[in-house]
């Protein structure tokens, strides 16, 4: 079920966030993250566990996985063994999550503006984008970029409603944690929620979510 009101063709454009929105990547994102767990003699996590772990960006995740570790270059180490992990298992697992291709073909023939938004690393975020969906042109396809803050900042947002020449109340934000939830109410965007990925229905309605959808079908509903 949706939650909020339908209106016809109210958007013109749509950012989505990358991990848990677009592609299922939780298995090699904590498959990697336990592989650096058990160097360091560490108890490893379970993808459950790992989904309420992501979401921060790759030094996000180990500093939640290393808590007590306030070194900056025992960290940026940590990291550093993390990104090699991730490198060699970032296409074991992951797959697009049901009806995503069928529905980002469907709104870019409808001719809807498309762009991703992620916290992940730019390298993998554009590696994996096309991987997965080398026939979608999107506007833009940004993860992590040096000197440009994470999300919730809306900073990356703006950038791709500027690129897409659009004001922002005419794009919907799609994603799946409160950090996409609130990097939308930051950029003025209406925000989308999806149940398929990392968080549940409790959270992204406490953080603004104007829709929330189970199956990727619903988003050609809302737009």
């Amino acid at each position: 079920m949706l939650k909020g009101c339908i209106l016809m063709n109210r958007y013109k454009g749509i950012i989505f966030d990358l991990d848990g929105t677009l592609l299922d990547t939780i298995a090699d994102l904590g498959d990697s993250m336990n592989e650096v767990l058990e160097r360091f003699n560490r108890p490893t996590h379970t993808y459950e566990e790992y989904k309420l772990k992501v979401g921060g960006g790759f030094k996000g995740l180990v500093l939640k996985c290393f808590p007590e570790e306030d070194d900056e270059e025992k960290i940026d180490e940590i990291v550093k063994l993390y990104y090699e992990a991730y490198g060699r298992n970032y296409l074991n697992k992951t797959v697009p999550y049901r009806g995503i291709e069928e529905v980002l073909y469907t709104l870019n023939k409808r001719g809807y503006k498309l762009a991703i938004n992620s916290n992940k690393g730019d390298e993998y975020t554009n590696k994996l984008v096309n991987k997965f969906f080398p026939k979608i042109p999107f506007i833009e396809i940004y993860g992590e970029r040096v000197g440009i803050p994470r999300k919730p900042d809306p900073t990356g947002a703006l950038e791709i409603a500027k690129s897409m020449k659009l004001e922002t109340k005419d794009i919907l934000y799609v994603g799946d944690t409160k950090t996409d939830m609130m990097t939308a109410k930051n950029a003025g965007m209406d925000s989308a929620g999806v149940l398929w990925g990392f968080r549940d229905r409790e959270e992204l309605s406490r953080y603004g979510a104007k829709f929330i959808i189970s199956n990727a079908e619903e988003i050609l509903d809302i737009v």
